[in-house]
């Protein structure tokens, strides 16, 4: 069945796990709160056993995942298995391991896949066999005119009360990403001491609340800045950010980006995919700046390769310093001529 990312939020600790769950889509925190919604409904039932498998390239191993599938469980009578699936594609080999897990789901097993891009394109056999016997949630990104909607009732389930105009005003500052606006959500949540926000109110309180963040520093990547950027890594460095954390959204450009530059490659509507994408008018230009830079989609493509490695470093999984590692990254792209880090 197919389901909205909301209302996995909305299902209830004990409400019937499925087999197999398909969260995917370009609109990051849809996905990552869809899936933390499903994590804590197992964990709710029991469920303490975790296995990550990170299909992130050509490499993966598949009779891996397979083999988990039929392994026993060691320390819960069920177990979740998580694959995570940046492309969204598990080509034929993957597809097929898929398709034979939802033929015959194990009783002990809930499967979890998250991807980070989905179309049309991406619907297959072991989609739709996946919706025969789970669940398929696909986190579109929210519309210009949907934003002050999600914005209210994120609001409202935080607690927090805001008129139409404060509502509006903060739309308008975070621009149609859903990531910034749930931060400064968090914050209102903080400052606002239960009073009702107007507009004024709300445009002082979120002045009072800024700083150093992930959203900023993506922008100073794309524009250029490269001064900025180091700056920036130090002060969400000092202020206890963690690499890990930075992640998902400096990988959210990477791979956006390495699609407008195929598209401008080709010769094609860059301004039509730029909106396609969410990417609002007051914020094409760093896009534009540093499509400038690195006008090769393959090079896009090796930022968003070393993101994925960074990510591994992150989370123990590679060995490397992440901090330096990022560092290197973001100064690569914001300087053509500091490519030459990534080889060190």
């Amino acid at each position: 069945m197919e389901l909205k990312p909301e209302q996995l939020l909305a299902r209830g600790p004990q409400d019937e796990l499925l087999p197999v769950y398909l969260i995917a889509g370009p609109e990051t925190l849809r996905v990552l709160e869809a899936a933390d919604a499903v994590r804590a409904q197992a964990r709710a039932q029991g469920i303490g056993e975790r296995e990550v498998f990170d299909a992130d390239g050509r490499d993966f191993d598949w009779n891996a995942l397979d083999a988990a599938f039929n392994a026993p469980s060691l320390f819960s009578a069920r177990r979740l298995v998580e694959l995570r699936l940046p492309t969204g594609k598990p080509g034929k080999e993957g597809a097929e391991v898929i398709a034979s897990f939802c033929a015959n789901p194990p009783p002990d097993v809930i499967l979890l896949i998250t991807a980070g891009e989905w179309s049309k394109a991406h619907h297959g056999k072991w989609a739709d066999a996946i919706g025969r016997i789970g669940a398929i949630a696909v986190a579109w990104a929210i519309k210009p005119h949907e934003l002050p909607g999600w914005i209210e009732s994120r609001l409202r389930a935080r607690g927090v009360r805001a008129g139409r105009d404060a509502v509006q005003r903060l739309a308008e500052r975070v621009e149609g990403n859903l990531l910034a606006a749930a931060q400064e959500i968090d914050k209102l949540a903080l400052l606002s001491d239960g009073q009702s926000l107007d507009g004024p109110a709300m445009e002082s309180l979120v002045a009072d609340a800024a700083r150093y963040d992930v959203f900023r520093l993506t922008d100073a990547m794309l524009a250029g800045q490269g001064q900025l950027v180091s700056r920036m890594l130090a002060g969400l460095r000092a202020e206890g950010d963690v690499v890990a954390g930075l992640m998902p959204m400096v990988t959210k450009e990477l791979l956006r980006t390495a699609v407008l530059a195929q598209v401008q490659a080709r010769g094609g509507n860059l301004a039509g995919e730029m909106k396609a994408q969410g990417i609002w008018e007051s914020k094409q230009a760093p896009f534009k700046r540093a499509l400038q830079r690195h006008p090769d989609p393959q090079q896009w493509e090796r930022f968003a390769a070393e993101a994925s490695r960074i990510d591994r470093i992150a989370k123990g999984r590679a060995d490397g310093d992440g901090w330096v590692a990022l560092e290197r990254l973001l100064l690569a792209i914001a300087e053509a001529k500091a490519v030459r880090l990534l080889v060190a």
